[in-house]
């Protein structure tokens, strides 16, 4: 079963602050199509909380959160 969910795109905001990082991921998720799976790198803290509350405004999901060092991986996939 322990398929890594492969992204079909990733976005990098690693220096990123507040409320760059969760103004880019909205548009790129509004890019992709519907099942399309889209990868978040961020460092700044405040992702760790913005951008699973914009997934879930959003009705998408959030596949995956983990940190590494000092930075957030979020996988996300769109639903609708």
């Amino acid at each position: 079963m322990g398929d890594q969910t492969k992204p079909d795109r990733n976005l990098d905001c690693v220096g990123l602050y507040c409320p760059e990082p969760v103004f880019r991921t909205r548009q790129e998720l509004d890019k992709l199509a519907v099942g399309e799976v889209l990868e978040v790198i961020a460092d700044d803290p405040a992702a760790e909380e913005d951008i699973p509350r914009l997934v879930k405004r959003l009705e998408h999901q959030l596949v995956e959160m983990r940190k590494e060092k000092d930075q957030f991986h979020f996988i996300i996939k769109k639903i609708k």
